[in-house]
Formats: C-alpha cells, structure tokens, sequence
C-alpha cells in the first residue's frame, strides 16, 4: 500500500492527484502547518530526515520530492499513462517541464513571497525605510523581470500545446500543477489567459476534484 505523507497547503497535494489519474489504492496519512510558523511538524522528521512534504512510502521504499515520486510512480504504475514513451517528443517535453516547475520557475516566486513580506514585516521605524527600498529594488530589478519572462514563456507554450508534454495530460503538468496555482492564487497570471484557462481545466480533471477530498484544506483550488 503507499502511503502519501501529506502536510495541507503544500506540493503534496499534486501526489494525491496523480495518485486518483493512475486510479491507484493508497493510505493518507495527514499532518499540519504551525499556525505561527507555517512550517511541517517534527514528526515528519520520522519519516524522512527534511521533515517535508511530499513523501511517500511505498513498501520499504521511502521516496521524497515531488519529482522524483511523480517519475516513480509513472515508472512503476503509469503503464504508458502520465508518462511519455521514452526518447519520444513528448518524453523530452515531459522531462524539461518536470524539471522546470521547481528548477526555474519556484525559485523567483518564492523570492517573490519573501521580499513581499519584507516589506510588510514589523520592524523598528528607522530600518523600515531602508529594508523597503533594498526589497523593492531587488523585486525591480530581478526578481519581477524574471517572473515575467517565465510566464510569458509559459504562456506562448500553451497557446501551442493543450499539456505542458504535447496533446497528453502527463505527470509535467501535475508537478506544473502547484507553482502556477499558486501564482494564480495570488493575482500573478492576470496577463496571461492560455495559462489562466490550463489552470481552470486541470482543476476541473475527476481526479483533481477526488484527490481535493481526499487531502483536505487546500488554499490554490479555484
């Protein structure tokens, strides 16, 4: 039997649903946020040493990153679903966008979040001005231009693909799934319909709406 081990509001929402499309049998095994620091509990720790999800255990197998258990999984279960055949177009697209999700495109929308947050965050009132425009001219400078440039990139992909892999769903646009509807969440993809659209019709998909029941809170679903 796997075992997800799921924390609300996290990456490990997109295992669940990957899970439901390859109609698999599996055990959810829920843990939560500190309501004040937001981070995993400690009792993740007892399944990988990070402490973070996703994680899953399959058997006395313990598999950690939503890329490598997304890989896993079309691997082992997909029997040519979610996964393209190899050395295919579409297997090259596969790979480039499962790597992309997290190598390019998460890294700038977290620095996003942070600097945000920076400017916003309690601190004595002679700091504020100079953390505010330090934080600002990182966003000007890098940090936005960046996010642009990946969206934009992203988006004319959609208008010529209806999946990030071609004319399949496959596991590229579960693991694309959480980065973008976080984005979107967050008033990010406004200039941007195609991917706007992508993300309306995958949150629409029978085995996203099942795995949302199944994994509980979840801020992202539109």
């Amino acid at each position: 039997m796997i075992i997800v081990h799921h924390l609300n509001n996290s990456r490990s929402q997109r295992i669940l649903w990957m899970l439901e499309e390859l109609g698999l049998d599996y055990e959810v095994k829920h843990y939560q946020r500190d309501k004040e620091t937001m981070l995993a509990p400690d009792e993740l720790k007892a399944v990988h040493p990070l402490g973070k999800s996703p994680v899953i255990s399959d058997g006395d197998q313990v598999i950690a990153e939503s890329g490598a258990i997304i890989e896993y999984l079309g691997r082992k279960y997909g029997k040519d679903h979610l996964t393209p055949r190899t050395n295919s177009k579409a297997y090259q697209s596969y790979i480039y966008w499962l790597h992309f999700a997290e190598g390019s495109l998460m890294p700038p929308l977290l620095m996003n979040l942070v600097f945000e947050k920076v400017k916003t965050a309690p601190m004595p009132f002679f700091v504020r001005p100079v953390a505010k425009a330090i934080a600002g001219k990182v966003m000007d400078s890098f940090v936005s231009p960046n996010i642009k440039r990946h969206f934009e990139f992203i988006e004319q992909h959609l208008s010529e693909n209806q999946w990030f892999a071609g004319d399949q769903i496959s596991g590229a646009d579960i693991q694309m799934s959480f980065p973008l509807e976080a984005s979107a969440s967050r008033g990010l993809l406004g200039k941007y319909p195609k991917t706007q659209a992508y993300v309306a019709r995958l949150q629409k998909r029978t085995a996203y709406r099942k795995a949302l029941e199944k994994g509980g809170d979840y801020d992202y679903a539109l």
